[in-house]
C-alpha cells in the first residue's frame, strides 16, 4: 500500500465552526451562517467591517512591512527601487517633521489657487490638480475603447465631490454628514491658513459647489449602465459643448497629447460642470479647489491633518472607531506607489516559480473541465456552445506576477523633499505614463493589480482572469478547498459574457 505520509493535509471546504447552530436560519440567517466566525474575530477598533480577505490582507501586510524593515537598515544605492521604497517609507514614518512642517508643503499650491484673479485663470489650475493630486469638476484619463478594446481611447467623467457620490449632499438622511463635513472643512483650512473669520464661508462655498455638481451627476445605479456611458465625440463637437475650459490651455497643463475623439461617459454632469464654472462665485471656485487639494494631501501632512481627515472619513461617515497604525499607513504608500517594484521583491521571497507553474497547470485544468461542462449542457444550442468555447479559448490567465515588471526608474524619490512633494511627484509620473497610452494599442499583458494584493480580478475589455501570488499561496490557498471557488470564478466570467 502506498505511503500517505506525503500526501498534503485536507481541508474542508466549509469550516463548521464558522456558523451559529444556535441562530434559526429562517429567522437570521447572517447570525446562522457567520456567528461563528463572528464570535471568533471581533471586530478591530481600526475597522468598520472584518472579513476574511481582511484578516488574509493584514497578514500580507506583516509580511510587507518586514520586506520594508529590512530595507531601511540597508544602504541602497541611490535610485534603486530599495532606496526608492525605503526612503518613501521612512517618511510616512517620520512623525516628528510631518509635524515640523506643519502645511509649508501644501502652502505654494494653495497660495496659487487663491492667487486665482478671474475665470480664465481656473483652467491652468484645474489642469496641474488633474495631472498631480485630484479631479476637481470632472476627471480625464485614457483606457481602452470599449468599441475597440484593442485601442485605448482618451474618456472624460464626472468627479470632484469630496464626499464621493451624489446621494450625500442630495437625500435628507444625510444632513448630519453634511455638517460633519463641512466642520472638517473649517478644520483643515484652518490648518492650512486661512484666516479664522474666512471659515464658515469657505465651508459654504465649497457646499455650494459640490452640490451643485452633484445635482448633475448619475447616480451609482445609473453609472452601472455601461452602454449609456459611452457617448464619443469629436474633439471640435467637444470642446464646442463644454466651452468654459480654455481647452488648449487645459491639455498643456496636463500633459494630454493629440487626439480626435474623445468619449464622455456622464453627459450631464459634464453640463453640470461646465455650467458651474461659468456661474458660480469664483470665490466659492478658489476655496472648492483648495478644498481639493488640501483633501488629497491631509493624509500625509502632520499628525492634526491626518486626525481631521480620520475624524471626518473614518468615523463620521464609516463608523471607524480608530486610525490604522501608522507603520500601516506608512507601508501603503511605496506598497502602492511603487507596486510592481514591492511586487519583484515579494514573490523572489514568497512565491517561487514552482509555484507559479503549478498554478498555471491548475488553471488550464479548470478550464478544460469548464469546456467539458459546456460540451455537457443539454440547454445551451450548439452555436452557443461555439460562441462559449470561441470565448473561452481566448481568455487571458495571469498567475501570480507579470512576465515583465514595471520600471521605475524615471520615477524620482528625494527625501530632501516633503513627504507630500514625493506623493506629488509620483501622481505626476503615473498620470504622464497613463496619458501617454493615448492612441495606443492596448498592452494586454499590463497588470491591473499588484501580485501582493489579495484578490483576483477579471477585466471583460481583454477578456482576463489575474489571480495574483497573494491570493495563490499558502495559508491564503489550499489546492483542496479553493479548487471549486476558482472554477466558479471561471464559470462566472464565462457566463456573464455569452
Amino acid at each position: 500500500m502506498a505511503s500517505c505520509q506525503n500526501q498534503p493535509a485536507r481541508v474542508p471546504a466549509i469550516d463548521l465552526t464558522n456558523l451559529d447552530p444556535t441562530a434559526a436560519p429562517e429567522v437570521d440567517f447572517y447570525q446562522y451562517a457567520t456567528g461563528g466566525w463572528q464570535e471568533k474575530n471581533p471586530l478591530k477598533p481600526e475597522f468598520s467591517r472584518y472579513g476574511s480577505f481582511d484578516m488574509l490582507r493584514e497578514n500580507n501586510e506583516i509580511r510587507i512591512n518586514e520586506l520594508f524593515s529590512e530595507m531601511l537598515d540597508s544602504k541602497a544605492a541611490k535610485g534603486s527601487v530599495e532606496q526608492k521604497i525605503a526612503d518613501l517609507y521612512r517618511l510616512g514614518l517620520d512623525s516628528t517633521r510631518l509635524n515640523a512642517e506643519g502645511a509649508a508643503p501644501i502652502r505654494p499650491a494653495l497660495d496659487e489657487i487663491f492667487a486665482i484673479a478671474d475665470r480664465r485663470g481656473l483652467t491652468e489650475v484645474i489642469g496641474k490638480l488633474h495631472g498631480s493630486v485630484a479631479n476637481p469638476f470632472f476627471g480625464v484619463g485614457v483606457q481602452s475603447d470599449l468599441m475597440n478594446s484593442d485601442m485605448n481611447a482618451l474618456y472624460i467623467s464626472q468627479s470632484g465631490l469630496g464626499m464621493g457620490t451624489r446621494d450625500y449632499y442630495l437625500d435628507e438622511e444625510n444632513a448630519a454628514i453634511r455638517e460633519a463635513y463641512k466642520e472638517y472643512l473649517k478644520k483643515v483650512f484652518r490648518l492650512s491658513g486661512v484666516a479664522e473669520e474666512e471659515l464658515a464661508e469657505a465651508a459654504e462655498g465649497v457646499m455650494r459647489v459640490e452640490t451643485e455638481l452633484a445635482r448633475s451627476q448619475w447616480s451609482n445605479v445609473a453609472l452601472r449602465n455601461v452602454a449609456a456611458r459611452y457617448n464619443p465625440m469629436s474633439r471640435e463637437e467637444f470642446e464646442k459643448t463644454y466651452d468654459a475650459v480654455d481647452w488648449a490651455t487645459y491639455y498643456k497643463a496636463m500633459g494630454v497629447g493629440d487626439f480626435d475623439r474623445i468619449i464622455v461617459a456622464t453627459p450631464s454632469a459634464v453640463a453640470g460642470a461646465n455650467e458651474v464654472l461659468k456661474n458660480a462665485p469664483l470665490a466659492d471656485l478658489r476655496y472648492y479647489l483648495a478644498s481639493q487639494y488640501i483633501n488629497s494631501a491631509a493624509s500625509f501632512l502632520s499628525d492634526d491633518f491626518h486626525a481631521a481627515s480620520f475624524d471626518f472619513f473614518g468615523k463620521a461617515m464609516t463608523g471607524t472607531p480608530e486610525p490604522r497604525a501608522r507603520w500601516k499607513r506608512a507601508m501603503s504608500v511605496p506598497n502602492g506607489t511603487l507596486s510592481e517594484a514591492v511586487g519583484e521583491i515579494y514573490v523572489a521571497r514568497y512565491f517561487p516559480e514552482s509555484d507559479k507553474e503549478r498554478m498555471t497547470q491548475l488553471v488550464r485544468n479548470l478550464q478544460t473541465a469548464l469546456g467539458e461542462h459546456i460540451d455537457a449542457l443539454e440547454w445551451m444550442s450548439d452555436e452557443t456552445k461555439a460562441r462559449a468555447r470561441e470565448k473561452l479559448a481566448a481568455f487571458t490567465v495571469k498567475i501570480g506576477y507579470p512576465d515583465t515588471w514595471k520600471d521605475y526608474s524615471s520615477l524620482d524619490i528625494d527625501p530632501e523633499k516633503s513627504y507630500w512633494e514625493n506623493i506629488v511627484n509620483a501622481n505626476i509620473w503615473y498620470t504622464a505614463e497613463n496619458l501617454g497610452k493615448l492612441g495606443k494599442p492596448v498592452d494586454k499583458d499590463e497588470w491591473h493589480m499588484s501580485p501582493q494584493t489579495v484578490n483576483a480580478y477579471y477585466n471583460p475589455t481583454t477578456n482576463e482572469i489575474c489571480f495574483p501570488a497573494a491570493i495563490l499561496q499558502p495559508p491564503f490557498y489550499n489546492s483542496t478547498a479553493d479548487d471549486a471557488v476558482n472554477y466558479g470564478a471561471i464559470g462566472v466570467v464565462i457566463g456573464h459574457e455569452m
